[in-house]
């Protein structure tokens, strides 16, 4: 017995040292030299990257910002208590980044993908990094399939499309991120995923917003992140960032998403402060000089991928906020330089009470009719030029009292455009309404209605639509086409419901 047992531990033995396996690892580990403001420099990992993610002997992480020639500047991702001259920190070897996956949906989330809504742990199916190279010009396919914001001002004049970048533009409480909302909400039953990511604001603020999307069933399809005006400056800096990780996830698996950055003025402050902090020069109106590539990095991974690559998109709607209307200040003019349009909300349209307050001169849309229906643009031909004649004609005409009749049904007729515009808070439109709304409007058939009744009149002539013609409005639905049946179908409804 006791020689089996000493043949089997020697064969044992034996096998151990042949299968033997040396594996060294080395750990670069460094020192905190100097911690202040969410910011330590660390002395000994002279191989860092910048962009990698290393790791404080209290646990928590902190970002490379700076390699300079005996130290590395870090920005923290979390508190630093307990740190201090001397404390140890640990190359990780790998860039920061976010956990990704279909549990984030419905869900509000830090900067780090964390959940802060009280409902317990999320289930993630990857990693990704938040700094990612944007995709090729050989891997993207031109914009074409329309983006439905539901609000009749910009479906009719500046349309969006999936995979487009169309700047929020205006001065505070204008009503930007209204929009964005909106457009939010619009995507109900469109299969379209929307993250909205909140930099630096309120708590409150989020908290009224996630009710909103909760109380009209967008949280379904949605990812709230957010990095409060309490953050620290780095995860207000990363925020964008890692919203863009979230979506790549979701388009890489074929899937189109929209993105809101509210806003990117605020995001540009955090990183000055951030800048500052490491001792990087200001350049321009004290900003750092790379703040260009700040945002063109950021905006340029939102594209729409040709079928090769999975034929995802991201949509980028950024919301930047002006001083006293000024479109030409140094953070403005290089996001508009960026993005493929713009909408500009003018503070007093707002306050006249036009809302949305669309600036229809300063308005753009550069991918334009390519990423609008048939319907609609056919509907909206010319509402554009109406606008523009009615707003010359109105500041030619406001001191003079004799008007020959082509003048007065020009006004008359700008007048009832310009109510029909107007849309209240979270009701966007569904593309019917909009096309038959359009229709009657191109076909004056407003201009018996008084402006003041305008709104009530609207309402009711789609509800009589809803009630009288369900197959019209399947047919524009589906079809997504104004023929010359159709257009003649909803003039003589829109007759009948006058002559109740």
């Amino acid at each position: 017995m006791s020689t089996i047992k000493q043949d089997e531990i020697l064969s044992v033995l034996k096998n151990e040292i042949e299968n033997f396996e040396s594996k060294t690892q080395i750990s670069e580990t460094g020192q905190v030299i100097q911690i202040h403001d969410g910011i330590a420099n660390v002395y000994g990992i002279n191989h860092a990257m910048y962009g990698e993610l290393v790791e404080f002997e209290t646990g928590i992480y902190g970002i490379v910002q700076n390699i300079e020639y005996k130290s590395v500047g870090v920005v923290l991702l979390g508190s630093d208590e307990g740190l201090r001259e001397g404390s140890s920190v640990k190359r990780t070897g790998r860039k920061a980044g976010v956990p990704v996956g279909y549990g984030m949906i419905g869900r509000v989330v830090n900067a780090l993908g964390e959940p802060i809504d009280a409902l317990g742990s999320i289930k993630s199916d990857d990693f990704f990094p938040i700094e990612n190279d944007a995709p090729g010009v050989t891997e993207r396919k031109s914009v074409t399939v329309p983006l439905q914001t539901g609000i009749l001002s910009i479906d009719s004049m500046f349309p969006i499309g999936r995979g487009q970048r169309e700047l929020i533009i205006g001065d505070r409480q204008t009503g930007k991120t209204s929009i964005a909302i909106d457009t939010i909400l619009n995507q109900k039953g469109q299969d379209m995923i929307c993250i909205y990511v909140a930099i630096g604001q309120k708590a409150s603020t989020i908290a009224k917003l996630v009710e909103t999307l909760k109380k009209h069933g967008a949280m379904e399809y949605t990812i709230v992140m957010s990095a409060f005006a309490s953050d620290l400056a780095s995860l207000q800096y990363i925020a964008p960032y890692a919203g863009t990780a979230m979506a790549e996830y979701f388009m890489k698996q074929g899937k189109d998403v929209l993105i809101v950055y509210d806003d990117l003025s605020k995001h540009a402050a955090a990183y000055r402060e951030m800048s500052l902090l490491l001792q990087r020069p200001p350049g321009r109106e004290a900003y750092p000089g790379d703040v260009f590539y700040l945002h063109s990095r950021l905006l340029e991974r939102s594209s729409r991928l040709d079928d090769a690559h999975g034929g995802g998109s991201i949509t980028a709607l950024p919301i930047i906020e002006t001083l006293a209307g000024d479109v030409s200040a140094y953070i403005p003019t290089n996001v508009i330089s960026i993005t493929d349009g713009q909408i500009f909300l003018e503070s007093e349209l707002f306050f006249a009470g036009v809302r949305p307050a669309v600036n229809v001169g300063l308005s753009v849309s550069r991918v334009g009719g390519a990423a609008q229906t048939k319907a609609m643009k056919k509907a909206s031909g010319g509402l554009r030029l109406d606008l523009a004649q009615f707003r010359e004609m109105e500041v030619f005409t406001q001191f003079s009292s004799d008007l020959d009749s082509a003048t007065k049904e020009l006004l008359d007729h700008g007048n009832r455009l310009m109510e029909l515009l107007k849309q209240p808070l979270s009701h966007p439109l569904k593309l019917h309404e909009e096309v038959i709304l359009l229709c009657a409007a191109k076909n004056r058939m407003f201009l018996d209605v008084p402006v003041k009744e305008m709104k009530n009149f609207r309402q009711e002539l789609l509800s009589y639509f809803d009630s009288t013609e369900p197959d019209l409005i399947r047919e524009i639905e589906e079809n997504r086409e104004l023929t010359e049946e159709i257009e003649n179908k909803i003039k003589d409804t829109v007759v009948k419901f006058k002559s109740r």
